[in-house]
């Protein structure tokens, strides 16, 4: 759905902008909670400085790309894909949902300036609904699914804990969806989606999708 924001004109954005806000608001709003308690287990900052990665997917990719750059510690975050192979990593081929592919992004961070597990509850919490399967807000399809691409035994451990931790608390009101799913593979997005949300801060779709998650960020 998101490709109408891309191709049409603004009074069909605000119009495809109602329509989504009407189907999909309901249930977004239900399980917003931009509070949850931090992993009972993670890492310890590092002692010294260095550069570790993870790639999360949780709906449209400007978003998520637009919380985790506003991340202390978060040393770059480039919107991409992940889970599908290489040939059939660009935007208009993902966006069939046959790929394997989700919208995803890689972060970049500095071990001693956050640690994953705070990273994990940023992306819980206020990137993405992590119990809507298969779609984020007006967006659907296998290519907006709730996923954490981890990259050591470590990260792997400390997701499924974290899970498990929000899950026996009772968290969310619906079942976490998320996969959490071995990292493979991870290929930049075209140009143009990079840093959309923070050069496209008046797009109608950026406006009422993304730019509320940054600010819940900063609460």
């Amino acid at each position: 759905m998101r490709k109408s924001y891309l191709h049409v004109g603004l009074a069909a954005l605000l119009v495809a902008g109602l329509i989504a806000c009407v189907s999909h608001e309901t249930v977004s709003a239900s399980e917003s909670i931009t509070n949850i308690p931090k992993p009972t287990v993670d890492q310890s900052l590092a002692s010294q400085p260095g550069q570790q990665q993870v790639v999360f997917a949780g709906g449209c990719f400007w978003g998520v790309q637009a919380v985790f750059q506003h991340v202390k510690g978060v040393i770059s975050a480039t919107s991409g894909y992940s889970g599908g192979g290489k040939s059939t990593a660009e935007y208009e081929i993902v966006s069939t949902g046959t790929t394997g592919h989700a919208e995803s992004v890689l972060v970049n961070f500095d071990p001693s300036k956050v640690t994953y597990g705070e990273l994990l509850q940023v992306f819980f919490s206020v990137a993405h609904n992590p119990t809507q399967m298969n779609y984020q807000g007006p967006d659907t399809g296998s290519q907006y699914r709730s996923v954490i691409f981890y990259t050591s035994d470590e990260q792997k451990k400390i997701a499924d804990a974290y899970i498990a931790q929000l899950e026996q608390a009772k968290v969310f009101k619906h079942k976490i969806v998320t996969e959490v799913t071995p990292f493979k593979a991870f290929y930049p997005a075209e140009k143009y989606h990079q840093n959309y949300a923070t050069l496209h801060p008046d797009n109608p779709y950026i406006a009422r999708f993304d730019a509320p998650k940054v600010e819940d960020l900063q609460k």
